[in-house]
């Protein structure tokens, strides 16, 4: 099973804040020991989210994802100062605590400066909700400081250097947490 479940909650095939956990899971396969499973929202049908058909079937190998992992990686656009709809259809189905004792690292990209509240103020209050209470700071990336080239994320200096230092915070965590148990 994945010990790192990344969860892509961006509704269209090509977005960026898809390439950058894409870019987060190759990160993580080069420079940790974790494996890594990718979900997005995109992988059930609409019917079931918009429904909140918490028993379809359709959900049952993303709950024992969530539940069989160490750390969780969250990705979003960031829409009107939020985090997707989509992407809070599926957390909801999730059972209340499905995130105790795992640490989460949240992503989000968006069009402007503007919205760089939106992990603390939209995304974190969600995520504890579901019981996380190792919720590393974020990062929080604006479209003028990456673009996407061959379906790869090409992100500024200091912007790497920021996701690659809090990529590296969450296997640390990980494996602090994997060594006391």
């Amino acid at each position: 099973m994945a010990e790192i479940l990344l969860i892509s909650g961006s509704p269209t095939a090509s977005s960026k804040s898809a390439a950058l956990l894409e870019y987060s899971r190759e990160w993580l396969r080069e420079r940790s020991s974790f494996e890594t499973a990718l979900v997005s929202v995109r992988d059930f049908p609409t019917d079931d989210l918009i429904l909140a058909k918490y028993d379809s079937p359709s959900f049952y190998v993303f709950k024992q994802q969530v539940s069989n992992a160490a750390g969780i990686i969250v990705s979003t656009p960031v829409y009107k100062a939020a985090y997707t709809g989509s992407l809070k259809a599926l957390l909801d189905i999730l059972p209340q605590y499905a995130f105790r004792g795992k640490t989460i690292l949240p992503i989000a990209s968006g069009g402007s400066p503007g919205h760089l509240l939106a992990i603390d103020y939209a995304i974190k209050p969600v995520l504890s909700t579901l019981g996380a209470s190792d919720v590393l700071q974020g990062v929080y990336l604006v479209d003028q400081q990456f673009r996407i080239e061959n379906g790869e994320p090409v992100v500024a200096g200091e912007v790497q250097q920021r996701l690659d230092e809090s990529l590296a915070q969450f296997v640390a965590n990980l494996e602090v947490r994997a060594a006391i148990r």
